[in-house]
């Protein structure tokens, strides 16, 4: 049976670990931080049997020589775009990575826009994906598109609506926050500030979120809204035609907040 527990690391990054606590193996997303995954690690008696990586930004790689250090020959699985050292397996859009004696298979998705090699990796309803849907937000377009960086959301969000979202960072309240002002009138918003306030006070995270929830509060799936698409607008002092300029402008917005 598949556990998912968060590790802590760095300023504000999440290193998912996945766990089969009868086989004493487990997985890693996105190890930024060898340190905390290797004590982590060894306080449960598992072994290292694969190492995930969604996009090539040093928070979310930066570990992966110490971990392969301690175990060798772990399976390093990156898109090949992203030139990641120690990859081992390069992936590509809708390849099935596989592990047998746990029964379960990720598909990845690429979901360029924050790079342009990032991906997902899906496994109904485990969703890990990386900087580029957030809880209530998504990632700056650092190397794609605007386009592309909407699209990859769309093909996030047209995942089934009990999707469980692991991100890379906990960046849920103040991407609420920002929610709320694009929004004021969305109670949903309101309550998941709530609810997420609760669980920060209590040190807890606030993911994983899920789709539905997703798709209710974060603006970024949000674009076709009428009242989105007004109050950025609004924001800008001039009329939009289509959804990735409301998109598009909504992320500079967002980059200034």
């Amino acid at each position: 049976m598949l556990t998912i527990i968060p590790i802590n690391a760095l300023k504000d990054n999440y290193i998912w670990v996945g766990v089969n606590e009868a086989l004493g193996e487990a997985f890693v997303v996105d190890p930024g931080d060898a340190a905390p995954v290797l004590d982590f690690l060894a306080s449960h008696a598992l072994r290292l049997i694969g190492i995930l990586i969604t996009h090539k930004h040093s928070d979310h790689t930066g570990g992966i020589g110490e971990l392969l250090a301690v175990y060798p020959n772990t399976p390093v699985y990156a898109h090949a775009i992203e030139n990641i050292p120690f990859t081992t397996h390069d992936v590509q859009h809708d390849e099935i990575i596989t592990i047998d004696r746990w029964n379960l298979s990720f598909t990845v998705m690429h979901i360029p826009g924050h790079t342009l090699g990032h991906v997902a990796y899906y496994a109904h309803p485990v969703l890990f994906s990386g900087d580029t849907l957030f809880g209530a937000g998504c990632g700056r377009i650092f190397e794609g598109t605007a386009d592309q960086m909407f699209d990859s959301l769309n093909k996030l969000a047209g995942l089934p609506d009990d999707t469980l979202v692991y991100c890379g960072h906990e960046y849920t309240l103040a991407n609420l926050h920002f929610a709320q002002q694009v929004e004021p009138a969305n109670e949903g918003i309101l309550h998941r500030i709530k609810l997420s306030e609760n669980l920060r006070l209590n040190n807890q995270p606030t993911l994983p979120s899920t789709m539905a929830l997703e798709i209710q509060t974060n603006p970024f799936l949000r674009c076709q809204q009428t009242g989105v698409a007004l109050s950025v607008e609004k924001h800008i002092g001039q009329p939009l035609t289509n959804m990735v300029d409301v998109f598009f402008e909504l992320r500079q917005w967002k980059n200034n907040f």
